[in-house]
């Protein structure tokens, strides 16, 4: 491995990391001290090893294998939010959307109340096109600057980035540094009653205090996955540990010692029960990465 200035781990347990609670290490865990330090690794590491950015670990399924090449955490370094005019924010790739949006708030920059809604980091939302309550952040990104497998820094705009639906053309090794949001004026008070209307309302329909990956399946053109999950009778579906939400049928839940193998394979086993109830076949929202047995294949 190249030198750092920041923090590399080998055979980096990644469970307490992600919000499932299971899974394998990975094979090396960097955590940069600042930007040029992230480039200057990526650029001195052998190209062939792969490179996977992880934030809040929110929407991930850590395979119980573990996670080959190097897992980039970004740290507090990354997690700085700025304002740069009376609509515009620069925020850090490690930045949660819970910071953003109160950011924004005490700014007074509405438009971005729906990050507060999402568990997850700017890296991820930009990667991801993240979403919730009617807006995404096609929405609102104007640029995002990035750290290229290569090492070499680069800033994309919003059309660069070929957003649909969760979904962006980020290159593969890519680690999001930070992005700049744009909203528009609006009084605080008007952008804080917002964020508490969707706080209340993911309080009274998530399981918020579970061990959970978020929401599982994207949603089908013109249908919501959790009502197709619903109508094939998976709701309380089990398997080893790994259940369908009783809340939320559109989340997985570690009810305490599921394996990475079993929230899978739960998911896998409802993708089954749907199609056959309703012939479509649920897209995993959320991302599945490593190799599925200690020294097995991806």
């Amino acid at each position: 491995m190249p030198a750092v200035r920041g923090k590399l781990t080998a055979h980096a347990p990644l469970a307490p990391l992600v919000w499932f609670k299971a899974g394998g290490a990975a094979d090396w865990l960097f955590e940069p001290k600042d930007a040029d330090d992230l480039a200057d690794f990526l650029a001195a590491l052998d190209p062939v090893v792969p490179v996977m950015a992880l934030g809040l670990g929110s929407n991930l399924i850590v395979r119980d294998g573990g996670v080959p090449g190097v897992v980039v955490r970004l740290g507090k370094a990354f997690a700085q939010v700025e304002r740069l005019d009376e609509t515009s924010l620069r925020c850090g790739g490690g930045a949660s959307g819970i910071l953003v949006s109160s950011t924004a708030r005490d700014a007074g920059i509405g438009g971005l109340e729906f990050l507060r809604s999402i568990p997850g980091t700017v890296g991820g939302f930009v990667r991801m096109n993240g979403g919730a309550y009617g807006r995404e952040v096609k929405d609102i990104l104007v640029e995002a600057e990035v750290v290229l497998r290569s090492g070499e820094r680069r800033t994309l705009t919003l059309a660069a980035l070929g957003y649909t639906y969760r979904h962006s053309d980020l290159p593969e090794g890519a680690v999001v540094i930070s992005a700049v949001f744009r909203g528009y004026a609006e009084a605080s008070e008007a952008i804080q009653a917002e964020m508490d209307r969707i706080s209340a309302a993911r309080e009274a329909s998530q399981p918020l205090r579970s061990k959970t990956g978020g929401s599982t399946f994207k949603n089908p053109e013109g249908e919501k996955a959790w009502a197709l999950v619903d109508r094939a009778g998976c709701r309380g579906l089990t398997i080893g540990g790994a259940q369908v939400s009783e809340k939320h049928t559109n989340f997985l839940i570690n009810t305490g010692d599921a394996t990475s193998a079993d929230i899978e394979a739960l998911g896998e086993e409802v993708r089954k029960r749907v199609k056959e109830q309703s012939g479509v076949m649920l897209e995993w929202e959320i991302q599945r990465v490593g190799r599925a047995t200690v020294g097995g294949a991806a």
